[in-house]
């Protein structure tokens, strides 16, 4: 199955071609063709998956490729690499993708480029797949900048809409930034050591640190660089900005972006070179301690957001920064597992939250309520996908970021006690927005009844991939159950936390006992707040009002950024206009047809049309010859 496997990518864009030229004008074989080729892909990631477990673990790793292009002494290659990283990742991007695709059946019908959504799905998931299955760093680039044109494409889907289009140019513009160190860190690679093989660079960059002939700093360098492009892709401070804009795009999008895809490329890229970034301490500790503040600032920041979306979207922020602090401080393990229980929870919520988006054509919290009397099926599910996010045991959140906290706690980052408290504290807080959205959108009375009483419970597409991701919400974490730890032994890399685990379920929940205390806490909070109402929110936010419009503007990053690029950019571009008109135009380009003509006027009173001048200078040049050569 694994010889196959370059199937994965290629389907998915066969038929974005086919759609593009073929059946554009017929919705249902589009989305027909969409949806059974992303099925196709999920079988076959299925069955490499069961491919690699028959497979010695010491050898569950399959590389194969071609030449592209060589320009000496650099070889370009393409090619696939199969391990437990790329299956597990296969897995996620295929499944998530397939369920999107079922559930946008239901959103997008009526939508009158159906069949062009569908396209650009399946080429966004391509070029994911591209990305994941990637042998090297040239190839793992083209991917990185597909999926970046994809969201572009996708976030400004329906771009009629003007806050769409603003949003997709902010994605793009703030991605390239991020991407430009990407890039950075690729070519300086491929001129360290000749090669952008994954494998090849990682035995050079070994050889190099023991035979003291490449300075750890050096790889830091490198790592740091590459990175910069994970703080793009995923969204960490301080290019967070773009995530929260391209809540404008279609819901499933988002769902699609926020949980399996976009965002986690950064994460999956950290990982799959993370050899360069464990070569040195440096930047461990840059990893680390971006992901740490991450996770606590966009935390903060869903405390006060009232559109439903913008909540999940600051809410996967701070999960992507879990994950990113869990690989900084060594939890290489802890950080791909919350990865994977994290495209469950999160496609849950994104995808609940479009259902009642779709019912009731309305984002604003404050604006709905009540709507268990009316969508069962929706309210059940966006509850376990709420209590996995919250690490509320035995549901999947519970598991993947018990592990994290236990990666923080026993590792050797300087000052890693700040980040183990922070990471316990954003558990506190998102337990507390999450529920909070939960208690004002579903819970109590209506706040709409003109939205309230045309609420209905979404169809059958849309309500499936919601029991199949509420399933998976709650038993995905017991891949790593006490004492089995299946998929810690799938994918280990050296994790020490992992060593001397609790041995059963019982152990792992008194272990376990500060993050469940914090998590309990915090919804019990938001419950006196938003459902019991023992406390008001509203004259909190009073009291507090400074704190609140902090939160609320989202730290007035938005308007940072715009004063830089209003002040300094159009700065820049004011003199440069300057220096462009009145030196290049008016200097040089006008001066030089100035001193042109000048010249011109002044050849010209050579020229007088007398035959006696023309000889007097003829003779006054042979004079002057003469007395040159004389003297």
């Amino acid at each position: 199955m694994i010889q196959y496997s370059w199937l994965i990518p290629t389907l998915p864009a066969l038929a974005y071609v086919l759609i593009t030229i073929f059946t554009k004008r017929f919705k249902n074989i589009s989305a027909a063709i969409s949806i059974l080729t992303m099925a196709s892909c999920f079988a076959l990631a299925v069955g490499i998956l069961f491919e690699l477990l028959k497979m010695d673990p010491a050898s569950r790793s399959v590389t194969f490729g071609t030449t592209w292009l060589q320009i000496a002494p650099w070889q370009a290659n393409v090619g696939v690499l199969i391990d437990p990283l790329s299956a597990n990742m296969l897995l996620v991007v295929t499944f998530i993708s397939l369920l999107v695709q079922i559930y946008s059946l239901g959103y997008m019908h009526d939508d009158e480029r159906f069949s062009t959504y569908y396209s650009y799905l399946s080429l966004f998931t391509a070029s994911m797949l591209l990305l994941v299955v990637s042998n090297n760093y040239l190839q793992i680039f083209v991917g990185w900048e597909l999926v970046g044109l994809c969201s572009y494409l996708l976030i400004g889907f329906w771009y009629f809409k003007p806050e769409a289009a603003n949003a997709a140019k902010k994605a793009f513009v703030v991605n390239r930034i991020g991407d430009m160190g990407f890039l950075m860190g690729v070519v300086t690679i491929g001129m360290v050591f000749q090669t952008f093989d994954f494998a090849q660079v990682k035995d050079l960059v070994a050889q190099g640190l023991a035979n003291h002939t490449l300075a750890s700093g050096y790889v830091a360098g490198i790592a740091i660089l590459l990175f910069c492009g994970a703080v793009g892709k995923s969204a960490q401070f301080p290019l967070h900005v773009w995530l929260p804009d391209a809540m404008e795009g279609p819901t499933p999008v988002s769902a699609l972006i926020h949980a399996a895809t976009m965002v986690a490329a950064g994460v999956f890229m950290v990982a799959r070179t993370y050899n360069l970034f464990s070569a040195d301490p440096l930047s461990m500790t840059v990893v680390a301690y971006i992901g740490g503040f991450t996770a606590i600032f966009a935390a903060s920041i869903a405390l006060a957001q009232d559109d439903i979306k913008r909540i999940l979207a600051y809410s996967t922020l701070s999960q992507l920064g879990y994950m990113i602090m869990s690989l900084g401080v060594g939890g290489y393990t802890s950080g791909m597992f919350h990865l994977t229980t994290h495209a469950c929870f999160k496609a849950l919520l994104f995808l609940g939250s479009g259902s009642v988006i779709h019912a009731l054509h309305e984002q604003d919290i404050w604006k709905m309520g009540g709507l268990s009397k009316k969508m069962k099926i929706t309210t059940i599910t966006f509850a376990i996908g709420t209590l996995a996010i919250a690490g509320i045991p035995p549901f999947a959140g519970f598991f993947s970021k018990d592990a994290i906290l236990d990666a923080v706690k026993d590792s050797t980052i300087w000052h890693h006690e700040i980040l183990y408290y922070a990471a316990v504290f954003t558990a506190f807080l998102t337990a507390f927005y999450m529920f909070r959205l939960f208690f004002v959108v579903f819970t109590g009375e209506a706040r709409d009844h003109h939205s309230f009483d045309h609420a209905h419970e979404s169809p059958f597409t849309m309500c499936l991939p919601l029991v199949l991701l509420a399933g998976l919400s709650i038993c995905v974490g017991w891949l790593n159950w006490p004492g089995v730890d299946a998929y810690s032994k799938f994918v280990y890399y050296g994790d020490l936390h992992l060593e001397g685990g609790a041995s059963n379920f019982v152990q792992l929940l008194t272990q376990s006992w500060l993050s469940i205390v914090v998590a309990v806490a915090g919804i019990t909070l938001s419950a006196m707040f938003y459902y019991w109402r023992i406390f008001s929110a509203e004259k909190m936010a009073v009291t507090f009002r400074p704190i609140y419009l902090l939160l609320k503007n989202k730290y007035y990053f938005d308007e940072f950024y715009g004063w830089i690029v209003k002040t300094f950019l159009f700065g820049l571009a004011t003199i440069l206009k300057w220096f462009d008109d009145e030196v290049v135009d008016d200097g040089m380009v006008d001066g030089s047809g100035w001193v042109a003509r000048k010249m011109g006027g002044l050849l010209s009173l050579t020229q007088t049309g007398y035959v006696q001048n023309y000889a007097l200078v003829v003779f006054g040049a042979v004079a002057v010859i003469f007395l040159l050569v004389s003297f």
